[in-house]
């Protein structure tokens, strides 16, 4: 099997090329990325990249005709992917993750790819009622990351597929460790905080829901989407990938990191206007039709996995709110201010 994973280079890359390296041993396995986060390594072990065998670089806006021949199945990870950063980049946002999704989904199925399987959000629910949402309830999305994910699932859902199956994995908030950590998510950052300062600081009242999934987990399902046939929900599909389990308040998910790395308080912003962005998921579609591929680990096993991860490199930077290594916008930040990428998230 010859397999592309599109953004590699990014938090949830390095975890799914390991799990797809484990799982299919003898596939060919292709990286191609920007290298925007080539540098922001969390590891004292080898590149994530020694496990592919070949790694190309490039502007997923401008991925070569010819890169899907020969293709098996895609994992399209590439994207612009949180919301601060979505905000700052709307445009870009929309080209990388809509416009050029839809793109590669069109030339992969002409071309005979047989699975392509794309990293959506759960963020597409947006601010929600209490009641935990399906994949055919109303979708209010409040960012441009948000957005741009949802109108590339609709614009997916219009093209010939051929015999393609897509796979658009809903994916719950990531967390847990990565050779590419990334601490601008709410899981990770509360870990790091408690880990480097003795203090985990909510920036909000701490009301709002959040499903999470770790990003081994995460590895889990692209696997499930890669094999699964059509007759398995449908060729083309979108499902909320998580476990009910996952459902937290951030203010609960503050107190549990809080009790493992004894000595930590919590201070959460009481004064800090309402998040609107508050959804539970429902996953029960997932559990259907993925049975053997359910979430494995648990929040508290994700918790004790980055501090473990922290601790063995020594990651003391109580900082880290403003770092480039761990944090996506001030990368990029300073990839525009010195001159390396241009404000449309494209190398000079």
């Amino acid at each position: 099997m010859r397999i592309l994973i599109t953004g590699n280079m990014g938090y949830v890359g390095p975890v799914v090329v390991s799990h797809l390296r484990r799982r299919f041993p003898q596939s060919e396995l292709l990286g191609f990325d920007t290298g925007f986060f080539g540098d922001c390594l969390m590891t004292n072990g080898p590149l994530p990249e020694t496990l592919l065998n070949a790694q190309y670089f490039g502007d997923v806006r401008e991925l070569s005709d010819d890169m899907p021949t020969g293709l098996d199945a895609i994992v399209h990870l590439a994207a612009v992917s949180n919301d601060p950063i979505g905000n700052r980049f709307a445009d870009a946002t929309d080209a990388i993750n809509r416009a050029a999704t839809v793109r590669l989904a069109s030339r992969a199925a002409a071309a005979g790819v047989k699975a392509f399987v794309v990293a959506s959000s759960c963020s597409v629910y947006g601010a929600a009622d209490d009641r935990p949402k399906r994949e055919d309830d109303a979708l209010n999305p409040l960012t441009a990351y948000a957005r741009s994910k949802v109108s590339a699932e609709e614009a997916l859902a219009t093209i010939d597929l051929g015999g393609m199956t897509v796979t658009c994995l809903r994916f719950a908030t990531a967390c847990g460790m990565s050779d590419r950590l990334r601490l601008d998510l709410v899981l990770n950052d509360f870990v790091a905080c408690a880990v480097t300062s003795g203090e985990i600081t909510v920036l909000s009242d701490g009301s709002p829901w959040r499903p999470l999934i770790d990003v081994h987990d995460m590895a889990l399902a692209i696997e499930w989407a890669i094999v699964r046939s059509a007759d398995q929900g449908a060729r083309m599909l979108r499902v909320n990938v998580g476990s009910d389990r996952g459902n937290r308040r951030v203010r609960d998910l503050a107190a549990e990191v809080a009790a493992l790395v004894p000595g930590t308080s919590v201070n959460i912003n009481t004064a800090a206007l309402s998040d609107a962005r508050s959804y539970r998921v429902d996953f029960s579609l997932f559990q259907h039709l993925a049975p053997n591929f359910q979430p494995r680990i648990d929040i508290e096993q994700s918790i004790i996995a980055l501090i473990e991860g922290l601790r063995a490199i020594h990651f003391d930077d109580s900082n880290f709110r403003r770092s480039r290594r761990v944090m996506r916008l001030p990368a990029l930040s300073a990839l525009i201010d010195t001159g390396k990428i241009t404000p449309d998230l494209r190398w000079s």
